[in-house]
């Protein structure tokens, strides 16, 4: 039996009025699922960017400037540097090599509180060559009540007299402090065991970098309580002789190696933990750093996003030289780029021309007019200053005739046919600046033993030496730093401490002809 027209025609419209319901049912599910996809989509790329990207506070130094819009730094940039070699690579030199000893040596790295996990992080690189440790955390406070030494910074003249002992820091219990995660109590940050391990005294007497780690303690999450925060990357540098050039320049160069060993992109804040009084020399650690402060000059406890525990200087190869013998040769940054040898180094050409840098004289016109004006031959001389509050202002003599032997040498240098000009090298007048130019114009340096020589380290490659040597002081720094820097290098050993005219001449002599006078 078929089915009349009527009927045919209410089962058409039905169907006309399902199908835009049926068209809008699918657009919903398929609308829902693609929300569905996006919202997992969105998820899954912010878990990814979470685990690149640095958290809140810095993570270590490597991954954090792989991060996205950081904010822009207001510390000094560093200089390019004709001798630069990286610092950070994929292979370790060698322990106890010429690179070890110099560059980054600090290959074992020790995660001594991991990031992650809520907090602050801390880890320390070590060098089982040098025997000591480059530690670095974020969230870390400094409480400068819990530190019992001099306030730091005054005028030399207002602590005359002042103990030693009184501008050393003797730490309390929580003198550091770094948070960590949610633990529930304060406990050490380390223990004897690993300070004996990576923090050795190394027959330092009083070594105040693992006294100040021993007084670490690690604290939960909101109790890291603070007056101010330091956002930009700090060193914590103590400092012992203070106003000798030689040891100030193995604490520079511990504050150089820190800084590329823990990969900061600019040069950092340095903060004295030590309460030595201002120095002449503290001219030149405010221009090769952003910023230099004294720990006592904060009102409370100061928190850092990123700090650096920079090693004591007589833990550097500039120190350990004097005492350990090993193999080192001084070469080019050009040759070590085109062929690796860790048993020669740039790396004291590189600190010096980063010396230079920071008061602007890296310049082609130095090197340019250094023959150009004649031979310049600058005599570094010995002379009476004050140093610190312990000091006479007396400076004991090393060359008993300095005065003669300048003299002399002047009026002979008068009689050559080529022009040699000799330059009275008063350095404890002069400032930094003038002592880092007279350096760079000198085709000879000369001198009897004294921290003034460690100058060399700035000197340009073709710089001949000359030191005069007497019986009383016959230590290899200077030959060492020379070797170190392949400068050529010449002494003359006294039997006492006075020396001869004739024989200093004669020795100059040499030299001069050297380079073609």
């Amino acid at each position: 039996m078929m089915a009349g027209p009527g009927r045919a025609h209410g089962h058409r419209n039905r169907l006309r009025r399902l199908i835009p319901r049926l068209l809008l049912l699918v657009f919903a599910l398929y609308a829902a699922s693609f929300a569905i996809y996006l919202l997992l989509q969105s998820e899954s790329e912010s878990q990814s960017q979470s685990h690149h990207q640095s958290p809140p506070d810095p993570t270590p130094m490597t991954e954090a400037r792989e991060g996205v819009g950081a904010p822009p730094s207001s510390q000094k940039p560093w200089p390019r540097l004709p001798s630069f070699l990286p610092w950070v690579s994929s292979r370790a030199p060698p322990p106890h090599t010429c690179e070890a000893y110099f560059g980054n040596g600090f290959s074992r790295l020790v995660d001594v509180l991991p990031a992650g996990g809520g907090g602050g992080w801390f880890r320390c690189h070590h060098s089982e060559t040098l025997g000591s440790s480059i530690c670095e955390g974020a969230r870390v406070r400094l409480d400068p009540a819990l530190i019992a030494m001099s306030r730091g910074g005054e005028p030399l003249e207002q602590v005359m007299g002042r103990a030693e002992e009184e501008e050393l820091p003797k730490y309390e219990p929580g003198a550091l402090q770094v948070e960590g995660p949610a633990a529930g109590r304060t406990a050490p940050l380390v223990d004897a065991g690993f300070l004996n391990d990576y923090v050795p005294t190394g027959g330092i007497g009083m070594h105040t970098m693992k006294a100040l780690l021993e007084s670490a303690r690690v604290v939960p999450p909101g109790e890291l309580h603070c007056s101010q925060w330091v956002e930009e990357p700090t060193l914590l540098v103590t400092r012992f002789e203070y106003a000798n050039l030689f040891h100030t320049i193995t604490d520079w160069y511990s504050a150089y190696v820190s800084s590329r060993v823990t990969n900061l992109p600019n040069r950092p804040n340095v903060i004295f933990v030590d309460g030595h009084c201002k120095a002449q020399l503290e001219e030149t650690w405010e221009a090769l750093f952003s910023s230099v402060t004294y720990a006592k000059n904060f009102s409370g406890p100061v928190c850092f996003r990123h700090a650096i525990l920079s090693p004591l200087g007589y833990e550097t190869a500039l120190f350990k030289g004097l005492s350990e013998s090993f193999s080192c040769e001084g070469a080019s940054a050009e040759s070590l780029r085109e062929k690796t040898d860790y048993e020669k180094t740039s790396r004291l050409s590189e600190f010096g021309e980063m010396i230079v840098a920071s008061f602007d004289l890296l310049q082609d016109d130095i090197m340019s007019s250094k023959k150009s004006n004649g031979l310049n031959v600058l005599f570094v001389r010995r002379e009476d200053y004050l140093a610190h509050p312990r000091h006479s202002g007396k400076v004991e003599s090393r060359l008993s005739n300095e005065q003669e032997v300048y003299d002399a040498i002047d009026k002979w240098a008068q009689g050559l046919k080529c022009k040699v000009n000799v330059v009275n090298g008063l350095f404890a007048h002069m400032t930094m600046k003038e002592q880092l130019r007279a350096i760079l114009e000198a085709s000879v340096v000369i001198g009897a033993h004294g921290a003034g020589l460690t100058h060399l380290v700035s000197a340009t490659p073709d710089t001949k030496v000359l030191e005069i040597i007497s019986s009383m002081y016959r230590r290899p720094h200077f030959a060492l730093i020379s070797h170190w820097k392949s400068l050529e290098y010449h002494a003359i050993n006294l039997p006492g401490s006075f020396a001869r005219i004739t024989d200093a001449i004669s020795e100059l002599r040499k030299i001069l002809e050297g380079l073609g006078c």
